[in-house]
């Protein structure tokens, strides 16, 4: 479940002002630490890369790099979706709804 810390909102009341999320310190330290597992494995990659690596080994490293970036969209998408999609509705933007379906295409390309 995703935690929320303040009353703040995702979405603005001026349309010039920046769009900011809310999640809550704990999310925000497990995303940035799986980020980071991430990067770890491109390096990886690239060094393989560097090293001639058989390239079933890089395709394998390569694939499970590409599975830890889709768990991270995952918990993005599902907090996007209690908590920014939720109260937009509820204030009757209903464009979410196409915003959040262009989104979910590119997500699933």
């Amino acid at each position: 479940m995703i935690e929320q810390e303040k009353t703040e909102h995702c979405h603005q009341e001026q349309p010039e002002k920046e769009r900011k999320s809310h999640h809550s310190d704990k999310m925000k330290s497990n995303l940035v630490s799986r980020l980071n597992r991430i990067e770890g494995q491109i390096r990886g990659v690239k060094a393989m890369i560097e090293k001639d690596t058989y390239c079933d080994d890089v395709l394998n490293q390569i694939a499970a790099a590409q599975s830890a970036l889709n768990s991270v969209g995952k918990l993005l998408l599902e907090g996007h979706m209690k908590s920014c999609v939720m109260e937009r509705i509820q204030a009757g933007e209903s464009e979410v709804i196409d915003e959040l379906l262009v989104t979910v295409n590119k997500l699933m390309k």
